[in-house]
């Protein structure tokens, strides 16, 4: 029976396979005639020269082996640009520009900014106040996809999304659910809000200003995009909602309690003046914490066991849980509960420069048939055990009392220099490091909610550049010690950076050589004397440059031509105003065309094609309700 389902499932897997690939090559030969019929006609492609058709071949290249390759994107697409960059294509300063652009190193700086806000325990606050333990699947895509919409309307979409991608990992962990079934939609999400006001995203403002230039339009108001861009993200959510569980993948496997062996028994305390005592277990987050449980409370010498979880927490209450590491790991960051050893208060390490280690004993250690309070633990290792795991086993007693075994797994918190020196030990088998697993500094966490909104605020208002904000926030997170610059710059995730720069050099190639332009004027040479169809496209050729070059360069392209259509035509150019603003960042079908996209491949361990599957239908969905809801507003 095994066998058949297995089978069902691989055969499954094997015909959505070759659907898209028979769709992609269905798309790529009917643009190649098409573009074969546009060449005939006299079309700009004519005029290309060698380095335009190289560009265009590269490009098509790239997207190809990200496609149908296991090659890491920034190695593919860091090819290309040096392909270009040797052949002469790209100068020298064209080829780096990439990694000077003010987005990219926004990214990049951003990264400090989320670093303070997870070390000081302030995104695990937002991850309770805002996304909660919903239960049903519906119910969870809106508590995240509703709020990062509504933020992204009037909030840059970088750094919202980079904010919520840790929340969003570490909320499917607590879920159950596999990364991959939320980074796409936080990704979506933060574009949908973009689309809704003009400050929703750069590119509108981008477009708004070169309306003021090339017309006597005033510029356009804060909601003037609003009855066109809300209608297409409300559709984008409910396309989303309904296709979620067909169309995203299961790319990164959810451990469940069973999957991890090592039952850690560990006792913390309920700290005086702690924002959980009143709470009941399941106010205080206690209760659906994966893969543990509350076995008992010991409230002075009276014992609570099978705890309700409406039972009430008071001050120096002693918590016993029993349960695997990584949510172990979550109680040592919660606010107002420490570890019953007060062990952790005596080693000479400053507690916000510990980490939390896995150490299993070998049947050589010193301490083996010893507890741990008569071997000295702490102060033969300058470590402390806050945990221990044997087989399974529910281990009675305090932690100073257990008698150390071979083969027992200790939960330590200590310096991370510990790993080096014990890793050739012989007292222990294997040394692991946790990761994120240093201390919070709670007592910081108002200061760096308070620079997060300086952040915003100053972006939000004009009066400093996103990245000029960033870089303020980032110094400002430093400098009053909400993150350590060591932590800081390890969170920074390169191969981001480094598809986002060649990405961008890429987009240069097709501005320089006059690719983007080329086929911008051959597509829309079919348009003929039909508003609706030339409005139609407008959007298809700036979605389709939007996927391949940057966005705001896409708009900024698209713009003169669409204006001069619309002139040609003798209608309204206020249609094609509104299609380019929509289509220039509605981008959707590959991780390359927009930021956040490329934010959450990483995390969500996506491959190319994921986004094609989600994201075709839905810029095509997009394309259709703009086309026809523009003109109702803003008419020919």
């Amino acid at each position: 029976m095994q066998t058949e389902q297995a089978f069902r499932q691989w055969w499954s897997r094997r015909r959505q396979k070759q659907a898209l690939v028979f769709l992609a090559i269905g798309l790529v030969g009917c643009l190649a005639i098409a573009l074969l019929h546009l060449t005939a006609a006299n079309s700009p492609l004519i005029g290309l020269g060698w380095q335009g058709w190289l560009t265009l071949s590269l490009i098509t290249v790239a997207f190809g082996l990200n496609a149908v390759t296991a090659l890491p994107a920034e190695i593919v697409f860091l090819g290309a640009v040096a392909i270009l960059y040797v052949s002469g294509v790209l100068s020298t300063p064209a080829a780096l520009n990439g990694f000077s652009n003010d987005g990219m190193v926004t990214v990049g700086v951003l990264y400090f900014v989320v670093t303070g806000l997870q070390q000081t325990g302030a995104l695990e606050w937002v991850s309770q106040q805002v996304l909660g333990l919903p239960k049903r699947r519906l119910t969870t895509y809106i508590r995240l996809t509703v709020p990062v919409m509504l933020l992204s309307g009037f909030l840059n979409n970088t750094p919202v999304v980079a904010m919520f991608i840790p929340v969003v990992s570490d909320w499917c962990r607590k879920l159950r659910i596999s990364p991959s079934k939320l980074m796409i939609p936080l990704s979506y999400a933060s574009i949908f809000g973009g689309l809704c006001t003009l400050i929703g995203t750069s590119t509108n403002l981008v477009v708004s200003g070169l309306l003021i230039e090339a017309t006597d339009h005033p510029g356009l108001g804060i909601f003037d995009v609003t009855p066109v861009g809300l209608p297409c993200a409300i559709a984008g959510l409910v396309y989303l909602f309904v296709g979620q569980r067909w169309l995203l993948p299961t790319r990164k496997p959810v451990m469940g309690e069973r999957d991890d062996m090592r039952q850690y028994t560990v006792e913390m305390v309920v700290a005086p003046r702690s924002p959980l005592a009143g709470k009941t277990v399941e106010q205080a987050g206690l209760r659906h914490l994966p893969g543990l449980y509350l076995a008992e409370i010991a409230r002075g010498a009276q014992i609570i066991p099978a705890v309700s979880p409406r039972e009430t927490l008071r001050e120096d209450d002693q918590l016993i849980f029993v349960g695997i590491v990584d949510s172990i790991v979550d109680l040592h960051r919660l606010r107002g509960l420490n570890p019953a050893t007060d062990q952790v208060f005596k080693l000479d390490t400053p507690r916000t420069e510990r980490r939390l280690i896995e150490a299993v004993v070998s049947n050589t250690c010193s301490l083996v048939g010893q507890t741990i309070r008569q071997g000295r633990f702490r102060s033969r290792y300058n470590a402390v055990v806050l945990a221990v795991a044997r087989n399974g086993e529910r281990l009675q007693g305090k932690i100073g009392d257990i008698r150390l075994r071979p083969g027992d797994t200790l939960l330590l918190e200590t310096h991370p220099q510990f790993l080096e020196r014990q890793r050739v030990s012989s007292d222990f088998y294997l040394v692991s490091d946790l990761p994120d697993s240093e201390p919070r500094r709670h007592a910081k966490a108002p200061i760096a909610i308070a620079i997060l909104s300086l952040m915003v605020v100053l972006a939000g208002l004009g009066w400093l550049s996103m990245l000029k904000a960033a870089v303020l926030a980032a110094i400002l997170m430093l400098v009053t010690g909400c993150c350590s610059p060591t932590r800081a710059l390890q969170s920074i995730e390169w191969s981001v950076l480094l598809v986002i720069a060649a990405a961008l050099g890429l987009s240069e190639a097709m501005q320089v050589t006059g690719t983007a332009e080329a086929i911008a004027e051959t597509l829309l040479s079919v348009v003929g004397s039909t508003p609706f169809l030339a409005l139609a496209v407008i959007y298809g050729v700036t979605s389709l440059l939007t996927e391949l070059i940057t966005n705001n360069a896409a708009a900024a392209l698209m713009f003169p031509i669409a204006l001069s259509v619309a002139q040609t035509l003798g209608v309204s150019y206020m249609p094609f105003v509104i299609a380019i603003m929509i289509s220039a960042s509605a981008s959707f079908s590959t991780p390359i065309g927009y930021q956040t996209n490329l934010m959450v491949y990483g995390p969500g361990g996506y491959k190319f094609t994921d986004f094609m599957r989600i994201g075709i239908p839905l810029n095509l969905l997009f394309w259709t309700m703009t086309v026809f809801i523009a003109p109702l507003f803003y008419p020919f």
